[in-house]
C-alpha cells in the first residue's frame, strides 16, 4: 500500500525490451539489512506506550543481553548481512513463506483483500456481460502491455519501483499443502495459457480470450461468448465446487488430493489453476438501504455473501479474480502470496481508463468455438467435503461484521493545508478513536510498500508512538490548551512520518525482527529469549490491522482482522472526502465496527474543529 499516489511521476520503459522487470532490477537497489541497534532501539521505543514499566524493563534486558557484542544478535545479524549479498531480497521469499503460505487459517476474509468499485450506471444481466465483456477485454489489454514491456514504471518519491509482481499476477494460482501451501505460476510455462474461467451459477467454463492467430479477440466476439455460457448454465443443482478453497488449508489440502485422484476432476481443476484470471459472474443480491448498500457490496467481493448467495463463484486459490454483478456492482479479489495492493490499484486504474473508450477492434467473422464446461465427479467423500465447508463458510460469514462508510466533510487536503502528512493524520485519528471506544491504546500495523527495492514486498510501520499517547491524553482533558494541543497533534502526526520515512528507507523493525528470528531457525538455533518474551507476543498481536490504499478511484478496500479481538481498517483518501472499511468479528463481545465507524466520523471532525476552529 504505498503511501503516495500511483499517479506520481512516471517514465517509459523501453518499448522493445520484452519483459518490465528486466529492464528494471539494474534501476532498483536491494533492500537493505538495518543496523542491529537501531532496530532494537524502535522496538523498545514502539513498545513504550504499550507496557507497563516493570514488564519494559525486564524486556530491556532481554534486549540488552540479545545485543551484546560478539553475542547472539550479532552472529544472526551477520547471517543476515550474508543472505543479502547471496539472494535477489533477504526477506521477501521468507516473508511469503511465513506470513502467508505457512499460515493455516481460510483465505476468504483472513487473507484475500477485496477492492470494491463504485457500481455502474446499469441493472440487469444483459448490460452485466456487456461490462463483463469490456472488463475481459481491459484486463487482456493491460496484459498486454506488461508482455511488449510497455508498462510505465511507477516511481514514488523519485525513486523508481520494483515491477516484476505484474508478470506473476497471470495464470498464477496457490495450491494447498499438509504443511505449507506453494504457488504455481504458469505464466512462465514455454506455452503459456490462452484462456481464463468464468464461473456462473457455481458452474466454471474455460473461455479462450486469442484468436487462432494470436491476436486478443474483441469485445464483441468475448460478448459473444458470455452469452453462450449464459445460456449453459441455468440455476441447476450443481455443487458449489468453489466453496472447497474456502475451507481452512489444511483440510482443503486433504481434500485437494481426494479431488484429483479423478482424471476428470484433475483436468478441471487444472484449467482453473492455469487460466490467466477468473471472472465471477454474480447474481442479484437482496435491494437494502442505500447506506448499508457500500457495506453488502464490499462483503460480497470479499466472501461472495455465503453459500446460498455467491460464494460458490470463487475459487479463492486464484491470484485474480474479478467480480461483476447484475446490479452494476463490481470488484476484484486477490491472493497475496502473489499480488499486492499497488500493482492491483495500477491495473484498476488501467481498467478505468480503459472501460471509457469505445471498442476499437471489429470483430472478425470467424465461427468461435464453444466456451468448454468444467465437469466434476463427485464422490461420496467429496460432497461431505463440500458440506463441511459449506457449514464452515456460512460461520465465518456471519461471524463478519462490515463497515463501509465515505467521510465526505474534508479528505487529504486538508492535512496538506496544515502541512501534515495525510497518511500520518488518519493514523493518530484512528489511535484516537480506537482509544475513546476502548479505552487503552493496542498494538497496531500499518502496510508500507518496499518495492523501492529488488524483489521488495512490504514493512509494517508500528503505532501508537510516544507522541500520539501524549496527545491522545491531553486530547479530552479540558486544563490543556488548543494550543498545546495543537502542538500535541503535530509532534504525534510528524513522529509518524518519521516512522514512515525509515520503513520508506528499507530501515522498518518488522521485517528485520522476524528475520532474526527466521535466521536462528535457519541457523538450527534455539529460538532468541526476546522472541519468547510476552513482550513480543502482545506487540504482535495486531488489534488494528492498516492500509491506505492510495488509487485515484473511488474503491475501497476489505479485508478481515488478523487477530480475533480486533479491526481491520482500510482507507482511500481523496482530495475532499476519504473511503473507509472497518471490519470485526461479531464472536468478539468487545469489538463493533459500527461503533468504531462513529466515533472515527466524530474523531475527524473534532480534528478538524481543532486545526480550523469555526468559534
Amino acid at each position: 500500500f504505498l503511501h503516495e499516489t500511483l499517479n506520481s511521476a512516471i517514465s517509459r520503459c523501453n518499448s522493445d525490451t520484452p519483459r518490465t522487470d528486466q529492464c528494471l532490477s539494474s534501476s532498483v537497489p536491494s533492500q537493505p539489512v538495518p543496523p542491529l541497534a537501531q532496530t532494537l532501539q524502535g522496538y523498545l521505543r514502539a513498545l513504550e506506550p504499550l507496557l507497563p514499566p516493570e514488564e519494559l524493563s525486564h524486556t530491556r534486558r532481554m534486549v540488552q543481553e540479545f545485543s551484546r557484542p560478539g553475542g547472539l544478535g550479532a552472529q544472526l545479524q551477520e547471517g543476515l548481512e550474508r543472505r543479502a549479498r547471496t539472494t535477489k531480497n533477504w526477506i521477501s521469499p521468507w516473508w511469503v513463506q511465513w506470513a502467508y503460505l505457512e499460515s493455516r487459517q481460510p483465505l476468504p476474509v483472513h487473507s484475500n483483500p477485496a477492492i470494491s468499485l463504485p457500481r455502474r450506471d446499469y441493472n440487469g444481466w444483459r448490460s452485466q456481460l456487456v461490462f463483463a465483456s469490456k472488463l475481459i477485454a481491459a484486463v487482456l489489454d493491460f496484459k498486454a502491455k506488461i508482455n511488449t514491456g510497455q508498462l510505465p514504471v511507477e516511481y514514488m518519491r523519485g525513486k523508481p519501483l520494483c515491477m516484476e509482481l505484474y508478470p506473476l499476477l497471470f495464470s498464477s494460482c496457490r495450491i494447498p499443502g499438509p504443511k505449507h501451501d506453494y504457488i504455481a505460476h504458469h505464466g512462465r510455462s514455454r506455452r503459456t495459457p490462452t484462456h481464463i474461467t468464468v464461473v456462473r451459477n457455481y458452474q466454471f467454463f474455460q473461455l479462450e480470450v486469442y484468436n487462432s492467430d494470436g491476436s486478443r479477440m474483441t469485445e464483441s466476439q468475448i460478448h459473444s461468448q458470455l452469452l453462450r455460457i449464459r445460456s449453459q448454465s441455468w440455476k441447476t443443482d450443481k455443487e458449489p465446487m468453489g466453496i472447497l478453497t474456502s475451507e481452512h488449508r489444511h483440510t482443503w489440502g486433504q481434500a485437494y488430493n481426494r479431488l484429483l485422484k479423478d482424471k476428470l476432476n484433475k483436468e478441471s481443476v487444472r484449467l482453473i489453476e492455469t487460466g490467466l484470471f477468473s471472472l465471477c459472474l454474480d447474481s442479484p443480491v437482496m435491494r437494502i438501504s442505500d447506506e448499508k448498500y457500500a457495506s453488502r457490496k464490499a462483503a460480497q467481493v470479499l466472501h461472495g455473501g455465503g453459500t446460498f448467495s455467491n460464494s460458490g463463484n470463487r475459487w479463492f486459490d486464484k491470484t485474480l479474480q474479478f467480480v461483476v454483478g447484475e446490479d452494476g456492482s463490481w470488484g476484484l479479489l486477490y491472493e497475496q502470496a502473489t499480488a499486492e495492493g499497488p500493482p492491483i490499484a495500477t491495473l484498476l486504474h488501467h481498467i478505468l481508463d480503459y472501460c471509457e473508450k469505445p471498442d476499437p477492434k471489429r470483430a472478425p467473422l470467424v465461427p468461435l468455438p464453444m466456451p468448454k464446461k468444467l465437469y466434476f465427479n463427485i464422490g461420496r467423500e467429496i460432497k461431505r467435503d463440500i458440506e463441511h465447508a459449506k457449514q464452515n463458510l456460512d460461520i465465518l460469514i456471519n461471524d463478519l461484521d462490515v463497515n463501509v462508510f465515505n467521510f465526505k466533510r474534508f479528505g487529504k487536503d486538508l492535512p496538506k493545508q496544515h502541512k501534515l502528512s495525510p497518511n500520518s493524520f488518519i493514523q493518530v485519528a484512528l489511535q484516537l478513536a480506537y482509544y475513546r471506544v476502548h479505552n487503552e491504546v493496542c498494538p497496531t500495523c500499518d502496510i508500507v510498500s518496499q518495492r523501492m527495492f529488488r524483489g521488495g514486498r512490504t514493512e509494517y510501520i508500528r503505532s501508537p508512538t510516544n507522541q500520539t499517547l501524549k496527545f491522545i491524553l491531553a486530547f479530552d482533558d479540558p486544563s490543556v490548551s488548543r494550543e498545546a494541543k495543537v502542538q500535541l497533534f503535530r509532534e504525534a502526526v510528524d513522529a509518524y512520518a518519521a516512522l514512515t520515512d525509515q520503513a520508506l528507507k528499507g530501515h522498518g523493525i518488522e521485517r528485520h525482527l522476524l528475520g532474526l528470528k527466521l535466521q536462528a531457525i535457519e541457523e538450527g538455533l534455539s529460538i532468541p529469549k526476546i522472541f519468547m518474551d510476552t513482550a513480543y507476543g502482545l506487540a504482535t498481536h495486531w488489534k488494528l490491522r492498516t492500509g491506505q490504499v492510495p488509487a485515484n478511484t473511488d474503491s475501497v478496500m476489505c479485508f478481515g482482522p488478523l487477530v480475533p479481538d480486533g479491526y481491520a481498517i482500510c482507507y482511500n483518501p481523496q482530495a475532499d472526502h476519504v473511503h473507509f472499511s472497518i471490519t470485526a468479528f461479531n464472536c468478539c463481545e468487545e469489538t463493533h465496527a459500527e461503533t468504531l465507524s462513529l466515533t472515527l466520523k466524530d474523531t475527524l471532525c473534532q480534528l478538524q474543529e481543532l486545526l480550523q476552529p469555526t468559534v
